[in-house]
């Protein structure tokens, strides 16, 4: 049985500008805002009922979460979402919940590995879970994982296979999609914590490839890069999720900002902080004027079409570390700066759910072409969400992360 934490939802009046050219994204405060995400996970921690049953999203006409199991490919974002809020608030009732619906992943090894997703699955749960508690079981279960993760590595390629389902379903013989740079973090963590170097070798390899084939010269993303598997050549670049397969999906470059972002931190090699930054620097670019994107920055039904505050999330805890891994300094202030930016307009009347729903955030885009998840409330959201203010309010105690 869950245990319950018995909090209302609150109302918090959070008086933040988002339209003022003077406002100084300095003096912004995470800590209300963390307040709200801590409040508002032990409400919905309250409605849970099965640790198995996992908040995924929630239409714009309804207010409890949609559940799903736990092979969805989000499932590790309720976990991960419970551990931040556990490193938020101190709270033992929440940190019980965290180790339940952690350990309710654990069956997601019990069937053979179909996808690149191991990564948000587990480390975005577990992962976390072991930084913040240190437990030998999540350890050895993350370097299982970590192997898991790798069998769908084809060294001849050089990238991990991200959707075995589509070498069939679309004749992609080898694809991989932008978001498996996210995956990466597993196996350079489990290179660090007992795994083979084989895993680090593999994470770079992958971060190479995709650094030339999914990345365009102008430093926009393909969601999908196709090889071929006799030579491993690179065939071309695609869409599954965005506008068309020469457009730019909002999302997709968010990963690539926090993918490059962190496989410079674990390798230090300037090329992908090269990049990294050069891939905030087309986000930024191509943003609108309001400051957040739309789910494809090429949608032809700009301005009509929907917003993605995911990949404003996303991106602002890709750009909040990157801020700290520079060292001119006016370059730091740019990155936090722009990242600072979004998350003082994702906290707004706008984008707040408040008391409309049990998520943190409004309008979200997920699958658009698909028809589905079109401007809900996303867990995953939510996760960035809480991750860039925790990262924003160790900046700004700290230093760094």
């Amino acid at each position: 049985m869950i245990k319950k934490l018995a909090y209302g939802i609150v109302a918090l009046a959070i008086a933040v500008s988002c339209t003022s050219p003077k406002a100084n994204t300095e003096t912004f405060e995470a800590g209300k805002l963390l307040d709200y995400a801590v409040t508002k996970t032990s409400a919905t921690m309250n409605s849970l009922h099965a640790a198995d049953s996992l908040p995924r999203n929630i239409y714009s006409t309804q207010t409890e979460w949609n559940k799903v199991g736990i092979h969805d490919w989000t499932s590790g974002f309720w976990p991960g979402i419970l551990w931040y809020a556990y490193e938020a608030s101190g709270s033992q009732d929440i940190l019980e919940n965290a180790k339940e619906y952690t350990e309710a992943l654990k069956g997601i090894l019990d069937v053979p590995v179909d996808n690149h997703d191991l990564g948000f699955m587990l480390y975005c749960s577990m992962g976390n879970g072991n930084r913040l508690i240190e437990n030998e079981e999540y350890k050895n279960f993350l370097l299982v994982t970590a192997d898991s993760l790798a069998t769908l590595y084809n060294p001849k390629v050089g990238t991990i296979l991200s959707w075995p389902v589509m070498v069939e379903q679309m004749n992609w013989p080898h694809n991989t999609i932008i978001d498996n740079m996210i995956n990466l973090e597993l196996l350079f963590w489990a290179a660090k914590n007992g795994g083979d170097q084989r895993l680090y070798d593999i994470a770079v390899k992958h971060a190479e490839t995709c650094m030339n084939t999914l990345i365009r010269p102008d430093y926009s993303t393909y969601h999908v890069a196709v090889f071929d598997t006799i030579d491993g050549h690179f065939m071309k670049g695609v869409t599954h999720q965005g506008y068309a397969d020469s457009s730019m999906w909002a999302r997709g470059q968010g990963w690539g900002i926090y993918g490059y972002t962190m496989t410079y931190r674990e390798t230090g090699d300037k090329r992908f902080l090269d990049v990294a930054m050069k891939l905030a620097d087309k986000f930024l670019e191509r943003l609108p004027e309001d400051g957040i994107p739309y789910w494809d920055f090429d949608d032809p039904a700009i301005p009509e079409a929907p917003k993605d505050a995911s990949a404003a999330c996303v991106a602002s805890s890709g750009m909040l570390e990157l801020s700290t891994l520079l060292t001119d300094e006016k370059l730091k202030a740019r990155y936090k700066n722009a990242a600072v930016k979004m998350l003082r307009i994702l906290s707004t009347d706008q984008y707040l759910a408040n008391d409309k729903n049990q998520a943190f955030l409004l309008h979200s885009t997920g699958h658009h072409p698909n028809g589905s998840e079109i401007d809900a409330s996303i867990i995953y959201a939510d996760y960035y969400y809480l991750e860039a203010l925790l990262r924003l309010k160790k900046i700004n105690e700290n230093g760094t992360l």
